[in-house]
């Protein structure tokens, strides 16, 4: 009996070392795509009143969970039933990456109009102010669940060759962690203003080491939401390189004799540029008739 007791014991912690062992792999796999996660996140926390910020990022993150609930067991189901759509799955999520990365850097170069968003201020009233949020959680949870699902899938496909077990205790870990890191991340981005200026009004002393914290705080926000923009757009081009490189064997031997993240990085901007042809020219046919 004891010894049954205990070899239950073994068998459970060679499972956990398995989950921990996959899960920092799973991790690192996942980690480019975090960045732009990271990025957008940021940007759809932002623009909002200052004691609106936190309420506003709560409600994203609690859609965020929901999200999770809604694709990881589509994906274990998946995964149990036709491993094969996994990979499917993951190479059409890496074209719309690469699409997207290579949109962006195009966007960069080449600007175009977009609409002007409406922005919280102010001098709307409480419901109209109720009302642009709502709509911006909406969006930013909409954007959520793509990167949810770009997140599980690409986890999931670290380990879908695995018990189902394993699976489901190293995504489910993965989308949690994920979750909670990027939005306490944001919720520090989005602060640090705010930081910033009770640092400078802390004394008002313009020379003293408070006051200068608080004002490279303040003048530091924007930059770190464009730098975070720039990483997350070379994380595209990255994962979605990573992606085709691993899943498609004809692709692996043509960029076998270069350095990896170099052979990642040529293969996720090629195909990224082919696809944001390929959408131009449908938009062009689309007008045209």
């Amino acid at each position: 009996m004891a010894s049954g007791f205990f070899a239950l014991l073994d068998d459970i912690a060679s499972l956990m070392d398995d989950v921990g062992a996959m899960s920092k792999i799973a991790g690192k796999k996942t980690a480019g795509i975090l960045g732009d996660d990271l990025a957008v996140n940021a940007e759809k926390a932002s623009g909002f009143i200052s004691d609106r910020e936190i309420p506003v990022l709560w409600a994203i993150t609690k859609g965020s969970f929901i999200n999770k609930l809604i694709i990881l067991p589509v994906a274990f189901l998946l995964s149990a039933i036709f491993p094969m759509a996994i990979t499917v799955i993951l190479v059409l999520g890496g074209l719309y990456l690469a699409y997207e990365g290579a949109e962006k850097i195009y966007e960069y170069f080449f600007p175009h109009k977009h609409p002007k968003v409406k922005s919280v201020n102010t001098h709307l009233s409480k419901q109209e102010i109720l009302s642009v949020e709502e709509k911006k959680i909406k969006s930013a949870i909409i954007t959520d669940f793509i990167l949810s699902v770009e997140i599980v899938i690409i986890a999931l496909g670290t380990v879908v060759k695995q018990p189902i077990g394993t699976q489901i205790m190293v995504v489910t870990i993965i989308a949690i962690v994920a979750t909670v890191g990027v939005y306490g991340i944001v919720a520090l981005i989005v602060r640090m203003d705010d930081l910033g200026l009770k640092l400078i009004a802390l004394n008002g002393e313009k020379r003293s080491i408070t006051n200068a914290i608080g004002r490279f705080l303040v003048a530091a926000l924007p930059w770190v939401i464009k730098s975070l923009s720039v990483i997350g757009t070379i994380a595209l081009i990255l994962v979605s390189g990573g992606i085709f490189v691993h899943s498609l064997e004809w692709l692996h031997h043509w960029v076998n004799g270069i350095p990896s993240i170099l052979g990642e990085l040529i293969a996720g901007a090629v195909i990224g540029f082919l696809c944001l042809l390929a959408v131009m020219l449908f938009k062009k046919l689309k007008e045209a008739f």
